[in-house]
């Protein structure tokens, strides 16, 4: 088992919330085991991947195109292949 870094006594507040001190991080995925014991895992939440309202105008514009049948050729990509 790991030693602690830290180690103190906190109490639950009317509100049955529980402080941590000195917090690394401001998300924690937490954990209820059998024994009751409570396990946080610290949680960095990053924005999801977005696309650009330029490049979804683009490929709107793209589709309609093909629609059209403004298209070019069919490019050879044989040489590609291994």
């Amino acid at each position: 088992m790991e030693s602690a870094i830290r180690e103190y006594d906190a109490k639950l507040d009317s509100k049955k919330r529980l402080t941590l001190r000195e917090a690394g991080y401001e998300y924690y995925h937490v954990s209820v085991l059998p024994d009751q014991r409570i396990v946080l895992e610290p949680r960095v939440l990053t924005t999801p991947f977005e696309v650009s309202a330029n490049t979804l105008k683009m490929m709107d514009s793209s589709v309609d195109n093909m629609k059209k049948g403004k298209v070019s050729p069919a490019l050879d990509l044989s040489e590609f292949e291994e």
